[in-house]
């Protein structure tokens, strides 16, 4: 609100620069806020779909490989932070693991763990050729 003084002189009045500074401190606190949990999501929902994938990338391999020589459980492999998969725990981010059960039909389960004590496990049942 521009108020006129006696003398004709315009402007605002030191409460009201001092409310709208107040306001505009407000609004910015909460968009900082809101981008903190934005990128925090981001990252989760990162880590998350390079599991899943793992974990698929495994599946697809077992469902691939021939019904006989499927074994019962294989050894765990790693992957780095981005998703390389490697055979060594030195420096890994993810640990997958997988198993079959079963005579006919067989049901395949493989598992991707990280550190923050998330897991992503999926299962298919296969049967004979």
């Amino acid at each position: 609100m521009v108020k006129k003084s006696m003398s004709g002189q315009k402007g605002f009045t030191l409460l009201e620069v001092m409310i709208a500074v107040f306001l505009l401190a407000v609004a910015i606190m909460g968009a900082a806020s809101l981008t903190t949990s934005v990128i925090k999501s981001n990252s989760l929902s990162q880590t998350l779909t390079t599991a899943t994938t793992l974990a698929k990338d495994k599946m697809e391999e077992q469902k691939a490989a021939n019904f006989t020589a499927l074994p019962t459980a294989g050894s765990p492999d790693y992957a780095t932070a981005n998703g390389t998969v490697q055979a060594s725990a030195s420096g890994s981010y993810y640990t997958r693991t997988w198993g079959v059960a079963g005579t006919d039909p067989k049901t395949i389960t493989v598992t991707v763990t990280w550190p923050t004590n998330r897991t992503v496990q999926l299962k298919t049942i296969r049967a004979s050729d």
